[in-house]
Parts: C-alpha cells; sequence; structure tokens
C-alpha cells in the first residue's frame, strides 16, 4: 500500500515537470530577450530560435519522457507548445520574429482542434449520463461512470463531475428521483432550519439584481467588465437553481456497512460504519477547520461524528439533518454488532 502511494505521488510529480519546464524556459529567455547586455549582445543577439528550440522540440521530448500514457502526452505537448508560442509572442522582440508569425497564427487552429475534441467528449458524456438516469441508475454513478472513463480519478475528473452535476440538477432534475439512489435508508436535510427556501431567496435575489447590476456597470465602467461580470453572475444563479433542486433529491444514506454523506452538489463523502468512534446530536456553532468538514446550509448543524481514522485530515465530521434523532439512531443500530 505503502509503495503504491509512493509511486502514485512520484507520477504526479512527474507528470508536472514538462510543465515547469515551460515556466523555467519562459522567464530565462523573457529575460535573455529583454535585457540590454553582453548577455545577448546588446540586443543583437535575440534570435527566435533560441526559444523555438526549447518550446518546440525540447518541451514534446520531456512530455513523452516524464508522461507514462502517450495520449495524454500528446495532448498535454500540443497544449504547451502552443502555450509556448504565446508566450513567444510576448517575450521574442517584433524585430527578431521570423518563423514566429506563422506560428502565431497556426495556434489559433490548433487549439480550436482542442475545443472541438473536448466539446466532443463533454456531449459524449452528457449522452451517456442521461442514459443512464433514464435507466434509474444511481444518479451519482451515471454522472462519475463516463467521467472516469475518459478522465481517470484525478482533480480534473472530480472537477468536472462536480460541473456535470450542477448542469444536470439545473437542467434535468426532474428526471433524477431520490429513491434511485444506492441505500437501504435515506436521510433528508432540505427541511432544517429552512435550507432550500434560503436557496430559493438567493436564487430570485440574484435573478433580480443580475439586469440591474448589467445597466449599472454597462454605462458607469464599460459594456466588456458588464458583460463579464454578467456572464460570471449568470454561472453563479445556475449554480444556486442547481444547488436549491439537488438538497432535495440527493440523500445522506446508509449502503451497507458504509455512510454516504451526499449534501447539496458536494462530491460524496463516504465514511465505513466501524470508522465511526462517536455520533453525537451537536447544539453549538462548529468553527472552520482543515480537520473538521461541515456540511450544513443555516443554523448549527444538528449530528457530529467523530472518526476513529482520519479521512484525509479529517477527523470530525458535522451533518445538518432535517431528523437528527432518527439519523443518529440509525447510524448506531447499523455500527451495533
Amino acid at each position: 500500500m505503502l509503495y503504491r502511494t509512493e509511486e502514485s505521488v512520484s507520477s504526479s510529480i512527474k507528470s508536472k515537470i514538462p510543465f515547469l519546464f515551460l515556466v523555467c524556459i519562459s522567464i530565462w529567455w523573457g529575460f535573455y530577450y529583454q535585457s540590454n547586455s553582453k548577455l545577448n549582445d546588446y540586443g543583437s543577439a535575440n534570435f527566435e530560435w533560441l526559444f523555438l528550440l526549447d518550446a518546440l522540440i525540447m518541451l514534446p521530448i520531456i512530455c513523452f519522457l516524464f508522461v507514462k500514457d502517450k495520449k495524454e502526452a500528446l495532448l498535454k505537448s500540443i497544449i504547451l507548445v502552443c502555450l509556448a508560442v504565446l508566450v513567444g509572442s510576448y517575450i521574442i522582440p517584433e524585430q527578431s520574429k521570423l518563423v514566429w508569425h506563422y506560428l502565431e497564427s497556426g495556434r489559433y487552429f490548433v487549439l480550436a482542434v482542442i475545443l472541438l475534441f473536448e466539446l466532443s467528449a463533454i456531449l459524449t458524456v452528457y449522452l451517456a449520463i442521461k442514459a443512464a438516469i433514464s435507466k434509474s441508475e444511481d444518479p451519482d454513478l451515471s454522472i462519475e461512470k463516463p467521467i472516469k472513463k475518459y478522465l481517470g480519478e484525478g482533480p480534473v475528473a472530480k472537477l468536472l463531475s462536480f460541473e456535470v452535476r450542477m448542469w444536470t440538477y439545473a437542467l434535468f432534475s426532474k428526471r433524477v428521483k431520490s429513491e434511485s439512489f444506492s441505500g437501504e435508508q435515506h436521510f433528508t436535510y432540505h427541511k432544517k432550519d429552512g435550507a432550500q427556501s434560503n436557496l430559493l431567496g438567493f436564487v430570485f435575489l440574484i435573478a433580480f439584481e443580475v439586469p440591474i447590476m448589467h445597466l449599472f456597470l454597462h454605462f458607469i465602467w464599460s459594456p466588456f467588465a458588464a458583460n463579464i461580470i454578467t456572464l460570471l453572475t449568470v454561472f453563479s444563479l445556475v449554480f444556486f437553481i442547481a444547488e436549491y433542486r439537488a438538497v432535495a433529491k440527493r440523500p445522506i444514506s446508509l449502503v451497507g456497512n458504509k455512510l454516504f454523506i451526499r449534501y447539496g452538489l458536494y462530491q460524496p463523502l463516504v465514511i465505513p460504519i466501524s470508522n465511526i468512534a462517536k455520533i453525537h446530536k451537536n447544539l453549538e456553532f462548529v468553527k472552520r477547520s482543515r480537520f473538521v468538514k461541515r456540511y450544513n446550509f443555516s443554523g448549527f448543524p444538528n449530528v457530529g461524528i467523530e472518526l476513529i481514522e482520519p479521512v484525509g485530515k479529517v477527523k470530525s465530521v458535522f451533518i445538518g439533518v432535517d431528523s437528527a434523532e432518527q439519523f443518529i439512531s440509525a447510524v448506531l443500530a447499523e455500527a451495533s454488532p
């Protein structure tokens, strides 16, 4: 187990070496081209091929040396080369550019191809999720399966899972049924202290604010800034709509000998029942801490769980549920031999 952990850490470090190499050459050649000293013969030796050799030859070689998956290495090398061309367009003096102008034009075509590839992958994932949800499978598994198939289980896959989960509940929440989630017993949390009603209030508040703030920024500041801020605000509106719908759909569940904590759009936290040292009712405010995980929308979380072995760095979990007594009794009954 320790060997596998060390191997995964080593692999993670190696995968970051190509990007670090790009950062290093960008800083070094940026300093070289922008200086006016003996280093570059007082500006007369600012040859573009110096950066071109590192960016277009050495960088792809390093990608294939340090990334095991050749498809991933190819994709990473293309992306990093495009970034290198973008960097080169800023650091290489205009009078020294001969080939670089052609590369600057070509990078847009490459980025368009990559964007098309990503959109097709997202469309494929969407169709797979839609088909799985229509079969009444566990909605979380329906979302995670196609994403893990294409991206594995890294941070990018988790982020994309969150994004897809958000759009799923924002657009297709009617197709998601609470009883489709895995588990023998389900517990709700959307009624506690008016959690779902508060989220609906945020939805109306943001929706009311968007057109007023857009017009204000458009005339007071700039149309471009107004468009950017409006776009971000609309994205937050979609998030709150999805969260509002998800809280009533995604339950906390007892699945065999494990506790699945699904809370709004959050990534599920899975706790083996055997890892629970103590579960108790909570009536106090819980401070933020890297050792504490809080799942609660309004008021104080009413259930506290102390773990025997930490989950990552988390030693305690606090949850807000509709019926604390029922939830505690069910967990204790499952934990008893």
